[in-house]
């Protein structure tokens, strides 16, 4: 099969999808009215966060058209690419982070910005707080790096 690659990836992109805005939908009924935190663990809380830039908060202030027209150019490169692959590990790759750039380009178009709400900390240390998606695209952009690293011989069409 030519597109077994895409074929393949197009559940995991809806998984990652899926959960992300299920996920999203719970921690804003759970986290807002009135607004706080869940302890989870010793090193993870639950807390609702809205990032109006992207990873990191990097590129706040940025008109909303911008990062919603940013976002769909790169996710649907993305998708081309998946379309064009076929190594397996790749197609997944790249479907983990379509699938998070869709679930977060969708929270851009529903609240103006992204649904954070995952907070871990260690010893004083907060890493910003992230969501679903941006594991899925933080899984999937490791997997493209160590297959470009370690994948050897790549073929498109």
């Amino acid at each position: 099969m030519k597109h077994r690659a895409f074929a393949l990836g197009l559940p995991v992109l809806a998984v990652v999808f899926i959960l992300d805005q299920w996920t999203k939908q719970i921690a804003i009924d759970a986290l807002s009215d009135p607004a706080r935190y869940i302890k989870v663990t010793p090193f993870m809380n639950f807390v609702l966060a809205w990032n109006p830039g992207v990873s990191f908060g990097l590129f706040q202030g940025q008109a909303p058209w911008v990062m919603i027209f940013g976002t769909a150019i790169i996710t649907i490169g993305f998708l081309v690419w998946m379309w064009r692959t076929r190594d397996r590990v790749l197609g997944i790759a790249l479907a983990m982070v379509v699938g998070g750039a869709v679930g977060n380009l969708v929270d851009r178009l529903r609240h103006g910005a992204v649904t954070d709400f995952i907070d871990l900390h260690v010893a004083g240390y907060h890493w910003p707080v992230f969501n679903i998606a941006d594991t899925g695209i933080t899984i999937g952009a490791a997997l493209l790096l160590i297959d470009s690293l370690f994948g050897g011989k790549k073929t498109s069409r």
